[in-house]
């Protein structure tokens, strides 16, 4: 069985595998090893832009696509249906919360103003002191998943309040649904976004979302650009009601012209949340697993269903 990786070193990441397994390194599509026709199991490369996916009409034996990233929405509906689709989910769930986490305390302890005044060479004790402090915040995580239970793990030492929002309610857990985000958001004075880019989500965090935050909340962003309205959340931060910092925006990658850029009350990274050094051998090591578990006929984790 025929089984393509993005990357050399995953070969030895992959671990043991099954004898019947031929392991060969695709980097790319201008980079083949050889016939994709007869490729039955494919890691493609990690955040795969959208024009990776057309590989796929080329490989007639395809049986499972095994993503290195917990997001499947550049996947989801591109793929014939003979193939299953598996996501990274838990692989990132470490370093996705600690970037939220040093997101958090990157705006309530002004760090990003303390390396501006750096910049300037400027000693500004009277116009820092005292910062505001994380202890006593109310935190809402609108995407109570696995990374959201890895983020309140991390907070909790913190002493904040949480409340966790999904899809549907599970009152069992304490999750509140989506349509109750209206009435939850002027709790909030920190959102945290970490939801997938599906149909529901896209364009969810709007004009109207924004507006219902109280004034002073930080908006974290560490899901997809485009599950909130750039243009209205360029209009909410431009008039200082709101922060944010942003791990993905929309578009992506964010032109240097774009008015965000320029508005003191938002951090930007370079979608690297879920970048560490780290990240390889776990992705790896799931792919690993998923590729002993379909030689052997067992169910795969990590489907990506319809809903997703």
């Amino acid at each position: 069985m025929k089984v393509w990786i993005p990357h050399e070193q995953g070969r030895e990441l992959l671990g043991v595998l099954p004898d019947e397994v031929t392991v060969e390194v695709a980097v790319d599509a201008r980079q083949l090893p050889s016939d994709p026709a007869d490729v039955r199991f494919w890691v493609p490369p990690f955040l795969s832009h959208p024009g990776t996916t057309e590989l796929v009409g080329r490989m007639s034996d395809l049986d499972v696509v095994q993503l290195l990233s917990a997001g499947a929405d550049t996947w989801v509906g591109r793929l014939p249906e003979r193939v299953t689709l598996c996501d990274a989910r838990g692989v990132h769930d470490s370093s996705t919360a600690e970037w939220i986490a040093t997101a958090i305390l990157t705006h309530v302890r002004d760090f990003a103003g303390f390396i501006r005044a750096q910049d300037r060479r400027e000693w500004s004790y009277d116009r820092f002191a005292p910062t505001d402090e994380l202890a006593g915040k109310r935190v809402l995580i609108v995407g109570a998943g696995s990374i959201g239970d890895a983020l309140r793990a991390r907070l909790t030492p913190f002493e904040v309040e949480f409340t966790l929002v999904a899809r549907t309610a599970r009152p069992a857990d304490g999750v509140h649904a989506v349509s109750e985000l209206p009435d939850l958001l002027p709790w909030a004075d920190i959102v945290v976004l970490i939801v997938p880019l599906t149909p529901q989500t896209r364009g969810m965090v709007d004009g109207a979302t924004l507006a219902a935050m109280r004034d002073g909340t930080l908006l974290v962003n560490a899901a997809r650009g485009a599950v909130v309205d750039t243009d209205a959340l360029v209009a909410e931060l431009a008039n200082g009601r709101i922060r944010a910092v942003l791990d993905v925006t929309d578009p992506e990658p964010l032109p240097a012209d774009h008015p965000l850029w320029l508005l003191p009350n938002v951090v930007i990274s370079p979608h690297i949340a879920g970048s560490v050094r780290g990240l390889r051998a776990r992705a790896y090591r799931l792919a690993g697993r998923q590729i002993s578990r379909f030689v052997r006929g067992e169910p795969l984790d990590n489907v990506v269903t319809d809903g997703y």
